[in-house]
């Protein structure tokens, strides 16, 4: 059930404190949480899935990578600092 609750965590992108109280505590979630990903549990759990997918031939190892899929953050994407300025129009004025 803990880890039911971390993977919901996550999926859904809520805070700790809105896991639903089906899971547990949130606090004990989030303890958890940090205690496996500290000592390496989690790591040895997606070994020991890939190594049983690997072993029934479920997992194809030809990986291809695409970075034109990559988004850059708006601020790196060269906007001017400081906002931008109103620029005249070649249009016909308001009155």
């Amino acid at each position: 059930m803990v880890l039911n609750g971390i993977v919901w965590k996550f999926r859904t992108g809520v805070p700790w404190r809105d896991v639903p109280e089906r899971y547990g505590p949130w606090t004990s979630l989030h303890t958890r949480f940090r205690r496996w990903a500290a000592d390496g549990t989690f790591d040895r759990m997606l070994q020991a899935a890939q190594a049983k997918a690997d072993a029934a031939g479920d997992i194809d190892w030809l990986v291809s990578v695409d970075s034109t899929i990559v988004r850059a953050h708006q601020h790196a994407a060269g906007a001017r600092k400081g906002g931008t300025k109103a620029r005249p129009s070649d249009g016909p004025e308001a009155d």
